[in-house]
């Protein structure tokens, strides 16, 4: 190999190339932590931080015997971070699959009969929705013609109204999937007396 000489004429002297050091490895990282265990620490803070967040959906909610409630007192859902719903929540699925499935489809998702739940409760109001389903609707047009039918006197639907509301509200914004929720909060006992007196029984 040729020589490398300085200006003057001297011989520069070559370094010998070296393997590196497990000190040269952990400099490259920057933290000096190997690649694993930084791995891990993320994951750990990951986990932590969508442990640490509120249930899915409104701010501001409060409980009470197991019915919760906006900041302005509308009922409204609650679905904790692990999945389970409240129990009003998930009477609200099973009441809407007894009676407003065959119309409006599955999941509130529209049928060739009726519009999709789903997209309309975007945009509807809590009253609003009590009074389409108390008194119907009918749409009378040169394109189209329908009509939803007063369900004010229907029990089994208006003894459930807002479990109803507060399912499509979740399905609506987004945060309930289709389907059987998978896991829900117990009855609670002020369900179970309210659900008595508006049927009648003692």
């Amino acid at each position: 190999m040729p020589r490398i000489k300085d200006r003057a004429g001297a011989d520069v002297p070559r370094r010998s190339a070296k393997a590196p050091t497990e000190t040269d490895r952990r400099s490259n990282t920057g933290s000096g932590l190997p690649v694993q265990r930084v791995g891990f620490a993320l994951a750990f803070i990951a986990a932590f931080t969508l442990s640490s967040l509120p249930a899915l959906g409104q701010t501001g909610k409060t409980e009470k015997d197991g019915k919760w409630a906006t900041a302005d007192g509308e009922p409204t859902y609650n679905i904790a971070s692990d999945g389970t719903v409240d129990w009003y929540t998930f009477s609200g699925f099973r009441r809407y699959h007894s009676e407003c499935h065959v119309c409006h489809g599955p999941d509130g998702e529209g049928s060739t009969y009726a519009p999709a739940l789903v997209q309309s409760m975007k945009t509807t109001s809590y009253a609003d929705f009590m009074g389409l389903v108390a008194s119907g609707r009918e749409v009378v047009r040169a394109d189209k013609q329908s009509k939803m039918p007063a369900l004010g006197d229907n029990r089994n639907v208006m003894c459930y109204v807002d479990d109803i509301y507060v399912y499509l509200k979740a399905r609506g914004d987004g945060v309930l999937p289709r389907g059987r929720p998978p896991k829900r909060a117990e009855k609670p006992a002020a369900a179970e007396e309210q659900e008595k007196a508006c049927f009648g029984d003692k």
